[in-house]
């Protein structure tokens, strides 16, 4: 394979992606990237562009192997092992074809192609879109989806993210939202859908919906219900998780959530990267925190946990124990 090139700042940035998830990361390490930031504007410009093009990359990766089993297996390796070394991302990143000529996704990518969704949504970006069928679609931030609609299907793929659909009923069509994992079928409803790391989460907010995964296990959910759907099994979730949909609203609204799992949503709203250490993830929190501004949230998170929580940066929070 020829050597790849990119300009002396872009290579620099990658390393300092690569070197920041490593390891967590020292204050000497924190140190010489503050420094290295604040040398010079093009640096600042640099890992911004990093961060806003392939900062979801690594989600999306884990996201695109179990869909394309073979194609985004080495890439995974490769991009999610702490070893990574520049030249290893290089070649990765632009096997996906995330770089060429510059950090932006390459359309000519067959796979970078797949990652070119129909609707999407920005860090921090909230959106809702008319549907062709007259179904009404909303977005939670950084979150993409396709559409295949024509006189046979209305099919959403759901790339990455969160979205509500408030499906209009056509009973020859039913809609179908995809997911990793499998499909949710409308029964003429209102519903959310996530796709998370592992799983994708179905929260009914009105009628019903059955859901069905790709080795054929179904199960219906009324109104309330909820589950989390795994490549092998269904598992409905207790209790009323309506409380999961007020991000329409700009509000994350917790009642029993580990740290992780609120960072993770805290996550599409902030730039830069977001490190949780191991010693706090499991922490378990309850609260009502503002989407449209993280910092006030993990200061709140800060104030009633003991974590501490260390901003170096608009691009780099690390999250601790106090």
């Amino acid at each position: 394979m020829s050597e790849l090139r990119l300009d002396p700042v872009s290579e620099q940035s990658i390393d300092w992606m690569v070197k920041l998830r490593a390891d967590t990361p020292d204050a000497a390490l924190l140190e010489r990237f503050n420094a290295w930031l604040a040398a010079d504007p093009a640096h600042v410009h640099a890992w911004d562009t990093l961060q806003k093009r392939l900062g979801g990359s690594f989600n999306t990766v884990r996201a695109l192997d179990r869909r394309l089993p073979g194609q985004a297996g080495e890439a995974r390796l490769v991009l999610l092992q702490p070893s990574t070394t520049r030249r290893d991302a290089l070649r990765t990143l632009a096997g996906l074809g995330l770089l060429g000529g510059g950090l932006w996704l390459g359309a000519s990518s067959p796979l970078g192609e797949s990652l070119l969704a129909d609707l999407s949504t920005g860090v921090g970006e909230r959106n809702d879109f008319n549907l062709a069928d007259g179904s009404r679609l909303s977005l939670n931030a950084n979150s993409a989806v396709d559409l295949h609609f024509n006189s046979q299907q209305r099919l959403v793929i759901l790339r990455r993210g969160e979205l509500v659909i408030q499906v209009a009923p056509d009973a020859r069509r039913p809609l179908r939202v995809r997911t990793a994992e499998g499909e949710i079928q409308a029964l003429g409803t209102r519903f959310l859908v996530s796709q998370e790391s592992a799983a994708s989460r179905v929260v009914v907010l009105e009628h019903a919906v059955e859901t069905r995964l790709f080795n054929g296990t179904t199960l219906a959910l009324q109104e309330g219900q909820s589950a989390l759907l795994y490549p092998r099994q269904i598992v409905p979730q207790a209790g009323d998780q309506h409380y999961r949909a007020e991000w329409l609203n700009g509000r994350l609204n917790v009642l029993d959530d580990s740290l992780a799992q609120v960072v993770d949503a805290l996550r599409p709203y902030t730039r830069g990267l977001v490190r949780v250490a191991p010693e706090v993830r499991g922490l378990r929190v309850q609260g009502v925190y503002p989407l449209n501004d993280p910092d006030r949230a993990y200061t709140a998170l800060a104030e009633t946990l003991p974590i501490r929580v260390d901003r170096y940066s608009p691009w780099l929070t690390l999250i601790r124990p106090a």
